[in-house]
């Protein structure tokens, strides 16, 4: 074997990779939102939730893709773990067809149709109203061109008659169970390496389509590639939350699950399918018996594994409710000190697979950034409440006080952490081939997340300015200036909250009017409380010092407001008049 051919091998398979993921990709862009809306809609149960699974992923050709969106709406709490595991169970059946599609493609001629693609997959990139369907089109040109290519390679390699390859095969006795055993951790192994479990369902059709590798030895390389690709979403999922690492245990469990029961029934399973791949094949008035080759090996590799994660699935959906105390008995969360806690909860490296999914991980990290910096603004108002107390000031109060400002000070040093994490991923996501709507969402996500790190600031502006007062062991301010620095922060975090309502629900039910209409109370008592000051101060009722204190955390909080307004206005997808 030549180390020309080696690289055509290892070629069609890069070929047949880039193309799974091109059209994988391209479909999720012409679905867009769409695609996700269906998913949360469609698991009222469990049966509607593994028909809702299958249907997306032989959509979009990636369990990985339903995967990963499946998770994401389990964290944001739009399913239940339970909806979210027969969803799991229907991908692992949607991502059966992709074994059609190889099998179709390494048993007939579809060369014909490889270069019609090109051709017309780059004439409608060029036309950009049409430029996902384009991007198909050249995914799955390049999945032909990488199977085509597979196929005459494998037959130019000539397998079935090279001697040191049969011999290797045959030298494992096909009715042995520890040579199914070897061959199923193979499986597993190559398609963890790989990472790609339709690479490693390529080679296994290769190998059966050229007499090298006996069925049932083939049979068992494919359940090792059902658990394989659950090692990887396993190990992508240990940096994710507790929910997202009981989805990926789930997953793991429903194939694990199966490959035990199939090992009791193993040969027995397979003639069947044999048999079942005959009598189809003789209804379509096809001779499966006298078929070129080994071809129908493929196919029979195809049935299979359709049939085993289809009754699969049929034992399991009963038992979900069970499936589910366990995941969560095994995997629990961890108990962490919410201040400490610097990581990201929704974004992950291992999860970001598409541009698409990866603006949903990154919205609802914002979400969750928005929130936060609406309890830090709560530590102010309390801050404010110890300092107010000031005249019963005793140790325990200095104490109080002390850790409470200290608190503020770690959650500013987070929403930095958060603004630049936040925003290096969405920059990372930019550098993907994007749709115009997706550019949009991440140059509104940059501004939004510029703006909460500001409201951070203001908030940690003025626990210092409060601070400061609290540690002047002679003035402090008058009940008057505690009641309208309430009632300022009051209307502050009334703002604060009309903001979260927008970043948690859909922003055409929302009505911006009401975040500016609270901007506009917080302007005009802001302008009302400066000129109150100067009549006070000329009156002798306090400081000019105190006064400029207090000033300052008004003048505070109508930043803080217009930090907000800014906020709403990114989300809205509203230019800044500012």
């Amino acid at each position: 074997m030549s180390i020309w051919v080696i690289f055509k091998l290892l070629g069609s398979l890069a070929l047949l990779i880039f193309g799974m993921k091109a059209m994988s990709e391209a479909l999720q862009k012409m679905a867009g939102p769409q695609l996700r809306h269906v998913l949360g809609a469609m698991t009222t149960n469990r049966f509607t939730g593994l028909l809702t699974g299958m249907f997306v992923t032989a959509s979009v050709q990636s369990s990985t893709a339903t995967t990963v969106m499946t998770v994401s709406f389990v964290n944001a709490g739009l399913l239940t773990l339970a909806q979210a595991i027969s969803v799991i169970m229907g991908a692992n059946i949607g991502t059966t067809l992709t074994a059609w599609i190889m099998a179709a493609g390494t048993s007939f001629d579809i060369s014909v149709l490889v270069y019609p693609g090109f051709f017309l997959g780059i004439i409608l990139i060029y036309m950009k109203q049409h430029r996902y369907i384009g991007d198909f089109l050249f995914g799955l040109a390049f999945l032909l061109l990488g199977l085509t290519t597979l196929k005459a390679t494998g037959m130019e390699m000539d397998l079935g008659h090279n001697a040191a390859v049969v011999n290797f095969f045959k030298s494992f006795d096909p009715n042995s169970f520890l040579t199914t055993i070897i061959f199923l951790l193979l499986g597993g192994v190559m398609t963890f390496c790989v990472q790609s479990s339709a690479a490693v369902m390529a080679i296994t059709m290769l190998l059966c389509a050229t007499g090298a590798m006996p069925i049932y030895q083939g049979v068992a390389l494919v359940l090792g590639e059902n658990i394989g690709t659950t090692v990887t979403s396993n190990l992508a999922a240990m940096s994710a939350n507790a929910q997202a690492r009981r989805a990926a245990l789930a997953h793991m469990f429903f194939n694990v699950f199966g490959v035990l029961w199939i090992l009791v029934v193993f040969h027995t399973f397979i003639d069947g399918v044999i048999s079942i791949v005959d009598y189809v094949g003789g209804l379509m008035g096809k001779d499966m018996q006298h078929m070129n080759g080994n071809d129908k090996l493929t196919f029979i590799l195809a049935a299979f594994h359709t049939c085993f994660n289809v009754i699969n699935a049929g034992i399991l959906i009963w038992f979900i409710p069970q499936i589910e105390k366990f995941v969560c008995w095994v995997i629990k969360p961890k108990k962490v000190d919410e201040e400490e806690d610097f990581r990201l909860h929704f974004i992950t490296a291992g999860f970001m697979k598409t541009p698409e999914l990866s603006v949903l991980e990154a919205q609802k990290e914002i979400r969750a950034f928005g929130e936060r910096m609406q309890r830090m603004f709560g530590m102010v108002q309390d801050l404010l409440n110890l300092s107010s107390s000031k005249s019963n000031k005793g140790k325990s109060l200095e104490a109080e006080f002390t850790k409470l400002f200290t608190r503020i000070e770690k959650y500013e040093s987070i929403s930095d952490n958060m603004e630049l994490e936040i925003a290096n991923y969405l920059e990372s996501v930019s550098d993907a081939h994007l749709s115009d709507d997706t550019k949009a969402k991440i140059r509104a996500m940059l501004r939004e997340v510029s703006e909460l790190e500001s409201i951070g600031d203001s908030c940690f502006n003025m626990a210092r300015t409060i601070n400061r007062k609290f540690s002047d062991k002679k003035d402090h301010f008058n009940e008057k200036q505690y009641g309208h620095l309430h009632q300022m922060m009051g209307l502050t975090d009334n703002a604060l909250t009309q903001m979260n309502q927008l970043m948690g629900g859909r922003k055409d039910s929302y009505d911006v009017n009401r975040t500016f209409n609270i901007e506009n109370e917080i302007n005009n008592y802001r302008n009302q409380l400066k000129a109150q000051n100067i009549v006070d101060v000329n009156n002798h009722e306090y400081t000019y010092a105190e006064g400029t204190i207090y000033i300052d955390l008004i003048n505070e909080c109508e930043k803080l407001g217009d930090y907000v307004v800014n906020v709403v206005e990114a989300r809205m997808g509203i230019r800044s008049g500012r």
